[in-house]
């Protein structure tokens, strides 16, 4: 049994039993989320996307009790070949996530209106690949909160972050850096409008941490992050011995988002 193999299934057994304590939680004491990330080519796959998650699906996860919704396009689909819609979904625990295909199922409404776009046909489908991620909250940022921000929607930039490490060690220090280094508490004192931070329990890069912040436009984005790395806080805490040389990060990515006109976030 090789080196990384060994890490995968220890990091797999480490998830499962989070998830399993969670799921066993008689009063939840944090969010769960699921991103789905939908990629497509063409602009009616586009349309189809919008149609469907304006007029079905977010209606339908309101029907289930799920209030707030996020739907967000990145900025890079203005020239990208391959192209991207986000989809967040906060749960209040486990068991929601995992009973909601059968909610949906039992909606009649939502299972008559979303039959044009489940069963289309192969050459005119909605999308091209489905991506799912299911996260859990961090104990410093427990529930999703919405954004202080006052200006419209369609003026605001949304950036999600993912945080990719070599190793599960190595992963466990950046989220402690997060949480008991004070990195969540810098971004709050700078108002970065966090919407999440999380850990990714399930998904295609791990061991990953993820999370959301927001921005009244472009030019905020980018004096938010200049004070960032030239705070105090953030000169302190990187020079602290248990974080110092640690290279706890393989691979970000930064993801620069609108807000779909019909997003409730």
């Amino acid at each position: 049994m090789n080196f990384k193999f060994k890490q995968c299934c220890a990091f797999l057994t480490c998830c499962l039993a989070l998830v399993s304590l969670s799921a066993n939680a008689k009063t939840p004491d944090k969010d769960f989320y699921t991103i789905l990330v939908y990629h497509f080519k063409s602009n009616d796959q586009q349309v189809a996307l919008d149609e469907y998650f304006k007029n079905t699906y977010i209606p339908a996860l309101h029907r289930a009790g799920i209030k707030k919704i996020g739907v967000f396009k990145p900025l890079a689909n203005d020239t990208a070949q391959m192209k991207s819609m986000y989809v967040f979904i906060p749960f209040r625990a486990l068991k929601d996530w995992e009973k909601l295909p059968q909610v949906l199922e039992k909606d009649a409404v939502y299972t008559s209106a979303a039959r044009t776009f489940t069963d289309a046909v192969s050459d005119k489908r909605p999308f091209e690949r489905l991506e799912t991620i299911l996260l859990d909250a961090f104990p410093m940022h427990t529930q999703f909160k919405l954004s202080d921000l006052s200006n419209p929607l369609s003026e605001r930039i949304y950036e999600l972050r993912s945080y990719e490490s070599p190793t599960l060690h190595l992963y466990k220090t950046k989220v402690r850096m997060f949480n008991d280094g004070g990195e969540i508490a810098l971004f709050k004192r700078l108002r970065f409008n966090a919407i999440f931070y999380a850990n990714v329990l399930s998904g295609g890069k791990m061991p990953n941490l993820m999370y959301m912040t927001t921005f009244k436009n472009m030019a905020e984005h980018d004096a938010h992050w200049k004070a960032f790395v030239e705070s105090p806080e953030w000169k302190t805490l990187t020079a602290m011995p248990e974080y110092e040389n640690k290279v706890s990060v393989s691979h970000i990515d930064a993801i620069l988002m609108h807000p779909a006109d019909y997003s409730d976030i």
